[in-house]
């Protein structure tokens, strides 16, 4: 497989904030322009980060698009995967004093931020095997689980499998800037992995957040306004109508350190 990216495939659209699109050649939903990667890249020192969710809201169930609008936020994307109750996340989930799900699952991976002391990194993507996490958990107000998909050894430890599905990502760079990842055309975890470590984000290490028709990126910065919905290959089978904006009931935002959050 061969990228197709300029030299600079940055867009700055605000300080601290750019985005880039990476085409994919050879791959299912090329044929449509939808076959690429697109990456939000987010500096912590300019952006702060938000954990809504609906359980601690009145059980709202919003699209990202109308999660910004409601809540003011720059961009936003899946805060995980969510159980049949339509509002529970599938692993731990606390911010601040609500806890939407007080269960440690075993998935690797815990997003962390929030911090209690401001000596402490101001979000961390935290990997259970590499990292003392019993410590580090009574450090952040906000904690966010899910599924390791880059080792701490910058490793894909995703299994290969046959299901393809649209997929909504978060991880951080080297120089610690995070990272929203969207890959709207259908393809196995395992390889989205693959293409994420041959890109040339400097991506340190990355957790799953969503994948199929509830995969969800909205951003709206400086004039520029993008939407991303997620669907299965059935949505990808010459008929792209079937993509549309999901309600979903908790996500993951930015908003402007120097903005006033409501």
């Amino acid at each position: 497989m061969h990228l197709q990216a300029g030299d600079t495939p940055w867009r700055q659209l605000d300080t601290g904030l750019s985005l880039a699109e990476f085409a994919l050649v050879g791959g299912p939903g090329n044929e449509n322009g939808n076959d690429k990667i697109t990456v939000l890249r987010i500096d912590p020192e300019y952006y702060a980060f938000k954990l809504l969710c609906s359980s601690e809201l009145g059980k709202i169930k919003l699209t990202a698009r109308e999660w910004c609008q409601k809540f003011h936020l720059t961009a936003a994307v899946n805060a995980g995967m969510y159980q049949q109750d339509g509002l529970t996340s599938v692993g731990y989930m606390k911010n601040f004093d609500h806890v939407n799900n007080p269960r440690l699952g075993r998935d690797k991976a815990v997003l962390a931020f929030n911090p209690i002391d401001t000596d402490d990194p101001s979000i961390q993507l935290i990997d259970r095997d590499c990292q003392d996490f019993n410590s580090l958990r009574l450090k952040y107000r906000t904690l966010v689980q899910s599924i390791r998909m880059i080792s701490c050894a910058q490793q894909n430890v995703w299994t290969q499998q046959p299901q393809k599905w649209s997929t909504v990502a978060m991880g951080l760079d080297k120089e610690g800037r995070v990272l929203f990842l969207f890959c709207q055309a259908p393809r196995s975890v395992h390889d989205f992995v693959e293409i994420l470590l041959s890109l040339p984000i400097s991506i340190r290490n990355a957790m799953y957040l969503e994948g199929g028709p509830q995969a969800s990126l909205y951003l709206s910065s400086n004039g520029v306004e993008l939407a991303k919905s997620g669907g299965g290959a059935s949505a990808f089978a010459g008929n792209e109508s079937l993509l549309f904006a999901w309600p979903i009931p908790n996500v993951l935002g930015i908003v402007k350190k120097s903005q006033p959050v409501p």
